[in-house]
Formats: C-alpha cells, structure tokens, sequence
C-alpha cells in the first residue's frame, strides 16, 4: 500500500505534522465543525460496496448512492477533482477493503472541495456519500456527493514505502496494523487458531471455565512468580504460572472433560521463545491418561494448521509434516542413541558429568543425575526431533504433578510434544493419590525453603480438593503462542498483540 501527496515541499517533522493538525483540529472546531461525531452511520462497508458493485466495468456510473467510511491512506488533489483511498476495519476474513473515493468540483461544490483539499490528511478517519461508479480506468468508486470528518486523526502515519523497525512495529503495534497487511494477517491468523483450538475441544464434549488469576499458592509449573499484595486482605498474591491446580479441583468437583485458554504469568527470561506473560491452554479429560490426552493434542493442533492454511509447514529446518502418525521417543532410549552409550534411570551422575563436559554443556554441579540427564537431551537430542515427537517416559523430577509409571521405578508417565526442535506442549497421566502428592508438593516446598525460585508452594487447599477423590485423568498443556509460531514462522513478540517491552526512556 503506498501513499503520495501532489505537494512537493519537504514534508514537516512528526512533532510540526503535530502541531499543524492540532491546530486544524482547534479551527475546525471553533468554526462550527464536528470532528468527532458520533452520528454517523454507513449503509454500506467498503467491502458490501465492492461485492455488490465490483462488477461494473470501465466508464459505467450507477445512480445508487451509498454512505460509507473509512482511514484515509492515499490522496492525490487536482484542480477541479481530488482522488483519496479509503481503508476500512479489518475482521475474521477479511484485512481489510479498500476503495477509491472521487471528489469533483461539480458534485460536492467549490466549499466541500476546498475544505478537502485544506482539512483532509492521510491518516483521517472520513465519512462520505455518493453514486457507485467505475473510472474510466476501471476501478470501483464512490463519486462523492458529500463528505464529514469522522475523526481528525492528530499524528501522521509513518511513510509506507519505509519498514518499520520490529522495535516500532511492536512498540506501537496500533500503527503497525494500520500500515502492514502483515500485521493484520497476524492479528486474524490467531484468532482462527483459537478459534479452532475452542472449536476441537467443544466438539470432543469439553467445557470451558475460568479460574483465579490472583492465587494465594502458586504452582501447576516449575517458574518464578511475579507477587503482589491485596490491600483488602492486607496479604501477599501471586500471578498465576499455570492453570492446572484450579482445572483439577474443578474436575474433583465432578466435570468430566474441562478446559481453560487463559493467560499465565511468569517472571522469568524474555527472549524470542519466552514472554513474562503468554497464553496457555490446559485441558483435562476423567477416564484418560497421557495416551488419550496426546491423540487429543495431535487433534488440536492439526485443526488449528487447517484453520489457517497447510499441513505441512515449512521452516529453516525442513518441512514439517503434521499429518499422519507422530513419533513416541522414549526419553532414556533416545539420549542413549544420541550419545552413543547406553543411559538409563540408574546411569551414574559422573558419567553423564563427563558427557556434558565432552559435548560443553554447561551445568550446575549440585544437579543430580536425573536433571542432569533432562539438560543434555534437551540440548543434544530436542533440537533435531523436526517432525512431531511425543518424547515419554521422563525421569520423575520433570513433573511433580505427574503419575508415576505404572511399570518403570524413578520415571513418570508424561510426555513433551517436540515439533520443530522446540517444546509446543506436554502432557501427562495426571497424580491423583492425595497422599502421594502431599509428599510429592512437601518435597518441593523444601526446595523453594532452600532458596530455589521455581519450586513448587505446598498448596494444602488443592491436597485438600483431592481428599474428596477424582477419577484417573489425563492432562495437557499447549502454549498458545508457540502454536502460532510454529504454523506463522514468526518469533514471539509478533504472535503477541501487544507484547511486554522495557519502557523507553
């Protein structure tokens, strides 16, 4: 999309551009003229116009006059005729229509023209009426009759045929969709994939709820809360890191398949995979376990590829195919091939010590042998799992809210869903033994006592919940926003409409 003007002088800076549209703004107001009303009306979008008219051709006028509005984005002022684009919203399907408006001296008079010609910038927001026409050149017009302000807009709007910077598109992500097809694309492209992701889990008989955003306990994940103090209890709060203690309690009261897509908070790295606050989906299903509960996963994410285009997505690491059957890898087995050298639940710490040394991985060497073992096949082994891969049988200290397995001592029945190389979700049969997991939740208490920032809080409200009893389940997680990464190709902060920045100075 590109804009000119006829004026040839150098064009004022953004703080003169400013100031000369405020003091428009104040002129036009002294002088009588609205330029924010709120009676406005459109008998037609810019997008009815063009499905009911866009077939005239070359030369044809039509007697049929329409009200409509738009931003304008283009305007180009001749004597006797003045030519401007309008752009209107854009929603689900469309980004948006654009449409010519025409402005003769012999339709609108020499006032209204004038008034155009001086008042008008790009970047307003007009209303205007008129007969539907094609140009001699064949393109769809509305020959304006008359025309009103419907919002003087103050700032201009950056020259198009420069790239915004990403600091800028994210900054002010309002101009950034006011200037970029992308960025509106965007915008819709997540709204289908939620909407796909709802849809699936609706129609495989769940039911959405909400639950606390302000919690007295934080847990459900392994990261540092962002706290906060309510004054009406004079007590400290944190902002939840996950959805899950909630969902269970809600399925201990008796729902048999629920979900929630919400935003979780964490304080942690913000970098191109991790945000300080993203959205989340967690799902749990009564009568599953981590079987179930990954074919339900696989469902969900090929119907969000289908919402928005191909099964098959193409990134810098090959084609990826979501089609089919996807991968199970179990955990042990697969960093054993990758290291060529048999690694089991038992492996000593100090051979997976000089593994990680002979391959440079860093580590902390007051980690045991399990999360030892989790560090070197998340570098090693993750980044080459291109094609879906449900990687099993983890060792227990991957998820403290996890069933341990039924058949394999020190492991967990949990999975992570790689595609790409990156974690896109996990999921798990879910502990419901109260007993195990008041021992489980105490454990990591201790360690949030001795200073580790990511442990787990004992939540004796949520152990409480589970005395009731609840059903064998299964559960999962998927990250909203890696989803749409993963189908888009882009990196986080243009998933994330408005995304959290370090404040300018």
């Amino acid at each position: 999309m590109s804009r000119v003007t006829e004026n040839p002088t150098p064009v004022p800076s953004d703080s003169e551009q400013t100031a000369i549209r405020k003091e428009k703004r104040a002129r036009l107001l002294e002088s009588g003229t609205e330029v924010y009303p709120a009676d406005l009306t459109r008998s037609h979008t810019l997008r009815e116009i063009r499905d009911t008219w866009g077939h005239l051709e070359a030369g044809v006028e039509t007697d049929d006059v329409v009200t409509t509005g738009g931003r304008v984005v283009f305007i180009r002022n001749t004597g006797k005729l003045a030519f401007a684009t309008l752009h209107d919203g854009f929603t689900p399907d469309s980004n948006g229509e654009r449409l010519q408006v025409m402005l003769s001296l012999a339709e609108v008079g020499e006032e209204a023209l004038a008034a155009w010609k001086s008042d008008a910038d790009l970047g307003d927001f007009v209303w205007v009426k008129g007969r539907v026409i094609a140009s001699k050149r064949g393109e769809l017009s509305i020959m304006a009759s008359d025309w009103r302000f419907a919002a003087k807009a103050l700032r201009p709007l950056p020259v198009m045929h420069k790239d915004l910077s990403e600091e800028s598109r994210v900054r002010r992500r309002y101009v950034d969709l006011i200037v970029r097809d992308e960025a509106r694309e965007m915008v819709r492209k997540r709204s289908a994939i939620t909407r796909a992701v709802r849809d699936t889990l609706y129609n495989d008989g769940y039911m959405e709820v909400e639950t606390p955003t302000l919690q007295l306990v934080h847990g459900g994940a392994a990261a540092r809360p962002f706290k906060t103090h309510i004054n009406a209890f004079d007590i400290d709060m944190t902002l939840r890191i996950a959805l899950e203690l909630h969902l269970k309690r809600t399925m201990v009261g008796g729902a048999d398949r629920v979900f929630e897509i919400g935003r979780v908070f964490r304080n942690e790295g913000i970098d191109s995979t991790h945000s300080a606050e993203f959205t989340m989906l967690e799902a749990y299903q009564a009568w599953g376990d981590q079987k179930t509960i990954a074919q339900l996963m696989q469902d969900i994410i090929v119907a969000a590829a289908d919402a928005v285009g191909s099964r098959q997505v193409e990134t810098p690491k090959g084609v990826i195919n979501l089609d089919g059957e996807w991968e199970w890898l179990s955990f042990y087995p697969g960093l054993s091939s990758k290291v060529g050298q048999e690694i089991t639940v038992d492996t000593p710490l100090e051979v997976l010590q000089g593994i990680a040394d002979a391959n440079e991985i860093e580590y902390d060497p007051k980690w045991g042998a399990d999360k030892l073992a989790m560090e070197l096949f998340g570098d090693l082994v993750e980044p080459d799992l291109i094609q879906p891969t449900f990687v099993y049988d983890y060792p227990a200290i991957a998820q403290p809210l996890a069933r341990q397995h039924r058949s394999d001592a020190g492991k967990i029945e949990a999975w992570d869903l790689i595609i790409g190389g990156v974690e896109r979700g996990t999921g798990f049969t879910e502990l419901v033994d109260p007993v195990v997991q008041r021992d489980v939740l105490t454990a990591q208490s201790l360690k949030a006592a001795a200073g580790d920032p990511e442990a787990m809080a004992l939540d004796l409200d949520f152990i409480e919940a589970l005395e009731y009893g609840v059903p064998p389940m299964g559960g999962l997680g998927l990250g909203i926003d890696r989803l749409i990464m993963l189908l888009t190709g882009v990196g986080i902060r243009e998933t994330i409409l408005f995304p959290l920045l370090r404040p300018q100075a």
